[in-house]
């Protein structure tokens, strides 16, 4: 008589832990990008190498995250996105659009 097979636990966590509820580990978080602005002020959103939108003001970044379901409430207090080129209150070209 053979003793079985032991069980393949190729990629198993050593530990033998298991995440709670049968989840999966948190994943990291994606690279957002808000680019530098172009000639009209607006600037590209970018997840990866993802497009995700163009904005034209702050509040434009904010839902253009979250219609990729990338919920992220303080766009310019977040460490989740880089902005190049300028901060959260730079839309150079556009001020006349959008008044405080």
């Amino acid at each position: 008589m053979t003793a079985p097979a032991p069980p393949d636990l190729r990629g198993a966590d050593p530990s033998g832990a298991q995440q709670p509820g049968g989840m999966a580990p948190p994943t990291e978080h994606p690279h957002i990008v808000v680019h530098s602005p172009a000639l009209d002020g607006s600037r590209r959103v970018t997840s990866d190498d993802d497009t995700l939108g163009i904005a034209t003001h702050a509040d434009d970044v904010a839902e253009i995250l979250r219609l990729a379901d990338l919920y992220v409430t303080d766009v310019e207090g977040t460490d989740l996105i880089e902005w190049q080129g300028g901060g959260p209150d730079d839309w150079p070209g556009l001020s006349e659009h959008h008044t405080a």
